[in-house]
């Protein structure tokens, strides 16, 4: 029955792992689409407040947080790799 504890911790030390990368992919998306709100679409589209003018918007949040999340999670992953130094 004890060995079925490490297990369970390791899960659950992914499962912590996962909800974090998830927070943070989430908050960097949405950061990045209030960011975005500051752009004058004026130059691009006739009309900046269309469906087409917002879908822009939301797809560059996506791509610009993933990428802000992917930097975060990356360099937090390689403090902690520091440490078995």
């Amino acid at each position: 029955m004890n060995s079925n504890l490490g297990f369970d911790g390791a899960f659950s030390s992914l499962g912590v792992t996962g909800l974090f990368s998830i927070i943070i992919t989430i908050s960097s998306i949405l950061l990045a689409w209030y960011l975005l709100q500051e752009l004058k679409l004026d130059h691009w589209f006739k009309h900046p407040r269309s469906p087409r003018a917002r879908v822009l918007i939301a797809v560059l949040s996506v791509i610009v947080g993933h990428l802000f999340a992917r930097f975060i999670l990356d360099y937090w992953s390689w403090t902690n790799v520091l440490k078995l130094i």
